[in-house]
């Protein structure tokens, strides 16, 4: 990667507005007494006493900044896009403590990545973006929840996870998916998510970090009022990495809003420029 060369993938859609049925207050919403949204209000529940997650949900961004350096010598991850973009876009790594944890074939997949450009990010194909920056980009991902089962959709790409809470266990030997297979459990107010079953394609930053199909995505979702819900994600891929990691970060509700309907090659201009861009990207 040239010196001063920025990834640009991950906010192809940045510009894009993020609501159709903007400024529609549902019934129940709470309000203040000046009747904006009250997003400190308790967190609504489902019927059986579970905090209900429904809604949608945007990153709580902190002021852009430039991004530490990543762990390639000499080369700086500009944190693309977007003012208020969350750092782990650029770095998914820059929290983690004691020196790289990364394995051998872990540094050799980032490493030709960052050597040959943005070609084989699969987002610059209009392939699915992954987990986690399907949650840490600009665009709004919704919760719909009902009592055995929890869809999200994402506006990034239009895709989608189901979370099944019915109590099944994960699949043995799933056919490898973008977003992998899901199941959850409640431990008190937070919600669990334990996924596996993920193709090794997705990128988990714009540094080039990747995973295989081994990799054990634990989420917990934590609604801690009406207007924010704490995340976090543990990774852990023992081809990749040498010890799980961990992020965190805050969603908070897009209030009023709702999701908009987004598809990558209906404005993809981009293929036509890239080298290799008719080859499927691949490790």
């Amino acid at each position: 990667m040239k010196k001063g060369f920025f990834f640009t993938a991950f906010v192809i859609l940045g510009t894009a507005a993020q609501a159709q049925w903007l400024n529609y207050r549902a019934a129940g919403t709470p309000t203040t007494k000046d009747g904006k949204v009250n997003l400190a209000a308790p967190a609504p529940r489902m019927a059986d006493g579970k905090p209900d997650l429904t809604g949608v949900w945007h990153i709580n961004n902190s002021p852009q900044t430039e991004l530490t350096p990543s762990v390639v010598p000499g080369e700086q991850v500009r944190l693309a896009g977007q003012p208020g973009g969350p750092g782990y876009s650029g770095n998914i790594l820059r929290d983690v403590k004691g020196g790289n944890i990364e394995t051998p074939l872990a540094t050799k997949v980032r490493t030709a990545r960052l050597a040959d450009g943005t070609r084989p990010d699969p987002t610059l194909f209009c392939l699915p973006w992954g987990i986690p920056v399907n949650n840490l980009v600009v665009e709004v991902v919704k919760f719909v929840q009902a009592p055995k089962e929890i869809v999200a959709i994402y506006e990034v790409d239009n895709s989608y996870r189901q979370i099944y809470l019915d109590g099944r266990p994960l699949p043995q030997d799933p056919n490898p998916s973008w977003l992998g297979y899901s199941t959850g459990h409640w431990d008190g107010d937070t919600l669990v998510v334990e996924t596996e079953g993920f193709n090794d394609r997705t990128w988990l930053d714009m540094s080039g970090h990747s995973h295989g199909e081994k990799l054990h995505l634990t989420e917990r979702y934590h609604r801690v009022d009406y207007g924010h819900m704490d995340v976090e994600m543990t990774f852990n891929d023992p081809e990749f990495y040498t010890k799980p990691f961990s992020i965190k970060f805050r969603h908070a509700l897009a209030a009023d809003s709702d999701i908009l309907e987004a598809y990558c090659n209906e404005n993809n201009k981009d293929l036509d420029h890239i080298k290799g861009a008719h080859e499927i990207p691949a490790h």
